[in-house]
């Protein structure tokens, strides 16, 4: 993508800015992702939109090398004090937030100070891929799942002190948390985010919202903006919202499943074919080329060493290299969906959990299922039941270490990603494997909890 016309986004956020100040809205959040999966964020006052759409606002470069808990490690291409870049927020996605009342949120793109693309910019490599799919004549519909655990504010300790007491999936969490979950519907839906369910999950006080579908960039632009409503409505309520991958170690952790449908044109290509249940020989090598990259893709999906606390068998996880129907100790998961409703048929990538970088996850993802269709791949037999039990699927990475292991070795997400972000990436995981080594689970699930 190139540079877009400043001087049309100056004139078109003039325009925002305006309506923003009617609505009483005084400051823009400006946010991107780094690579350890924190949302990082420059404001500027809603009199400076119009400036910033037009000359971006400054933001260094080295927080593509930051680690979780902000300290930082350096790379071939990235690090270090020096150099600049620009934010300039995508007009498009700016919402007013419902739950912050005065503020609105955008997601921005990074460009280099004399105005060219940015290398390392991950919400770039997400378009680039999506780009990369329509030169085919494809398109995906992708969306994340939410999942968090709610406790009261201030908890401290291993164990925090959850804010209901009622059982997995039951009514009694609903009812506890009534007006709390309410807010977060009413929140949503006043930022125009189509919420498909909300309801109580497996782990004390756990919960999981999921939104429709749209293109690979906007369900990671929703996934960031989804949280941050959620964090929003939690400390009005004076409760703390905890995304990491593991809350308490031991038991099942938060997950940012992914579901995607491939399509062409208006017809899905994940039914009305004669490949497995039905999908097209082009949906069958699409996720034949996910399952194949499944390993080295965790380094981005599971991207630091708490993400392996979650990833266990027998946990429904997706802990195992194997696709299969409904199943969800598969880290592959096929959904037919309703006979009568033939696009509704869906994918499941289960392995990934929140600490990961949304735009890396959708960018990586479509990139190894478009190498799969390019190859002809074809999905192995699916596998039923527990492979932990049955043990006919090998074990997906088991940490941190492994995984980006299979991740040097991917020159498909290299070319992909390009040797700045690429080694960028491979920079802060061996920093945060540093950073966690020898650390006890209960000390890394407290660190990592609520940063993310």
């Amino acid at each position: 993508m190139e540079r877009p016309d400043r001087e049309r986004e100056e004139s078109a956020a003039r325009q925002a800015a305006a309506q923003l100040t009617a609505q009483g809205v005084h400051g823009v959040a400006l946010a991107w992702v780094d690579n350890a999966g924190v949302s990082r964020v420059k404001t500027v006052p809603t009199s400076r939109l119009a400036h910033a759409a037009r000359w971006g606002v400054g933001m260094s470069p080295c927080f593509d090398v930051y680690l979780v808990d902000d300290s930082s490690v350096t790379s071939p291409h990235i690090g270090g004090p020096d150099g600049d870049l620009r934010l300039f927020p995508d007009l498009d996605r700016l919402t007013v937030l419902a739950a912050r009342p005065g503020w609105a949120w955008a997601p921005a793109d990074r460009y280099e100070q004399h105005g060219g693309p940015y290398a390392a910019c991950q919400r770039r490599f997400a378009r680039r891929a999506t780009e990369a799919a329509a030169a085919r004549g494809l398109r995906l519909r992708t969306g994340f799942e939410t999942e968090w655990v709610v406790a009261r504010a201030g908890a401290e300790g291993p164990e925090p002190a959850y804010a209901c007491s009622g059982p997995a999936y039951g009514m009694a969490r609903v009812t506890e948390l009534s007006g709390y979950l309410g807010d977060i519907l009413e929140a949503l839906a006043a930022q125009r985010v189509d919420v498909l369910q909300l309801h109580p999950e497996y782990s004390p006080g756990q919960f999981e919202v999921s939104v429709a579908a749209t293109d690979p960039v906007g369900a990671a632009d929703l996934a960031m903006l989804v949280r941050e409503t959620i964090r929003a409505v939690s400390l009005n309520h004076g409760l703390d919202a905890f995304f990491g991958p593991v809350v308490v170690p031991g038991g099942v952790g938060n997950g940012a499943h992914l579901h995607l449908s491939l399509w062409e044109d208006d017809r899905p290509l994940c039914s009305g074919g004669d490949g497995p249940y039905g999908m097209t020989r082009e949906c069958e090598a699409f996720l034949a080329g996910i399952l194949a990259e499944l390993p080295a893709l965790l380094a981005l999906g599971a991207p630091t060493p708490a993400s392996y606390l979650r990833l266990a068998p027998s946990r429904w996880a997706g802990a195992f290299q194997c696709w299969g129907l409904e199943n969800r100790e598969a880290a592959l998961r096929f959904i037919t969906g309703a006979p009568a409703a033939p696009g509704a048929a869906n994918a499941e990538v289960k392995c990934f959990d929140p600490a990961a970088n949304p735009y890396l996850v959708v960018g990586a993802v479509l990139t190894a299922g478009l190498a799969g269709l390019d190859a002809g791949l074809a999905l192995p037999p699916p596998v039923s039941g527990d492979p932990a039990a049955t043990g006919v699927a090998p074990r997906l990475p088991a940490s941190l270490d492994e995984a980006v292991e299979h991740f040097e070795r991917s020159g498909l997400l290299r070319d992909a990603l390009g040797d700045a972000l690429f080694e960028a990436v491979v920079a802060v995981r061996k920093g945060e494997v540093r950073l966690f080594d020898g650390v006890p689970p209960e000390e890394i699930a407290a660190a990592t909890r609520g940063r993310y």
